[in-house]
């Protein structure tokens, strides 16, 4: 048997900015800290902050006052941010900045009087966080019979932004309805899907189409992992989404010789070595990992968090 490794897959730079946040104020204020959602969608992610002294809450209601608070990196409405400034909580944004992003045209599509779109998944936290920055209701929308659904008040001041971890493929199908329904339509001035979604999906795609079977290492709540597994179906390749070895299927093994591996932006690469192991038990497997993008992104932490901050941390522990 052959394994065959994407490139890029795994940690992208906002999730290991989130991680870092939880570990970092653990390590400064000492255990408990409180998180709202969780800090990233992957269960050996979250389970191993727990043991560490995390506590993940719904609503902040849940978090006493004199608490450290946390957010998550799919970010929190502003009606969230604006009743946790007025508590007496020490607050760290684990925010990916480029959902941020998104969060700034919002208030700027909605300042100057559009009526906006997002394109993205229903009850998906990152969603509801961008949705919430303004007061104006957003309509979301996952489809092009959706898009033709819609019965917008101006068609000529219509405006659009995106789930950062949606499908690229599928997102490009709405926004070319959008673009037919109200030519007028504003485009945010960058792409909204990030960086680490467009690698990942790129680098399945091409990893599917070498291989006869593909493993998607993520949780089954991660919007991006979610997306890896139907981007590699999508060439014509069965692809599972598993949370770690436990869960791999010998029959779904079954006269493949070529198995492909890809990891989600917020599933560790600990869990792709577990894969691989229990893999290896069940046959003799030469691993090569395929030509890809060097991803060198990162995010700088919030004050607070710094070097200095830990060193001084540990100097009064």
């Amino acid at each position: 048997m052959k394994i065959i490794l994407a490139q890029p897959r795994g940690f992208c730079a906002g999730v290991e900015r989130a991680i870092e946040i939880v570990e970092r104020a653990l390590k400064v204020h000492g255990a408990p800290i409180y998180v709202r959602h969780e800090i990233v969608h992957n269960k050996y992610v979250v389970n191993s902050l727990k043991a560490k002294g995390s506590i993940f809450v719904n609503e902040i209601d849940e978090v006493p006052d004199g608490s450290v608070l946390i957010f998550s990196a799919h970010g929190v409405p502003k009606s969230v941010s604006e009743r946790a400034a007025q508590r007496d909580l020490k607050i760290y944004d684990a925010t990916c900045p480029l959902v941020r992003k998104v969060h700034a045209e919002v208030a700027k599509m909605h300042k100057n009087g559009y009526e906006i779109v997002m394109i993205g998944h229903v009850g998906h936290p990152e969603v509801e966080g961008t949705v919430g920055q303004v007061s104006q209701k957003i309509e979301v929308v996952e489809s092009a019979e959706q898009v033709g659904k819609l019965k917008l008040k101006n068609s000529e001041k219509v405006a659009y932004v995106s789930q950062t971890t949606i499908s690229c493929d599928d997102s490009k199908v709405v926004i070319e309805a959008l673009k037919k329904k109200y030519p007028l339509v504003l485009e945010p001035k960058k792409a909204d899907i990030c960086y680490a979604t467009q690698n990942r999906q790129d680098a399945v795609k091409k990893l599917a189409s070498q291989v006869d079977i593909v493993l998607v290492v993520g949780s089954k709540t991660s919007s991006n992992s979610n997306r890896l597994r139907e981007v590699a179906e999508g060439v014509g390749t069965p692809a599972y989404l598993l949370d770690d070895a436990s869960e791999i299927n010998p029959g779904w093994l079954k006269d493949k010789s070529v198995i492909g591996i890809t990891a989600g932006a917020s599933a560790p690469e600990i869990l792709v070595e577990e894969i691989i192991e229990k893999l290896q038990e069940l046959e003799t497997c030469e691993v090569v990992t395929m030509d890809g993008v060097q991803e060198s992104v990162e995010f700088p932490l919030p004050k607070g968090l710094w070097k200095k901050d830990l060193e001084e941390a540990g100097a009064n522990s």
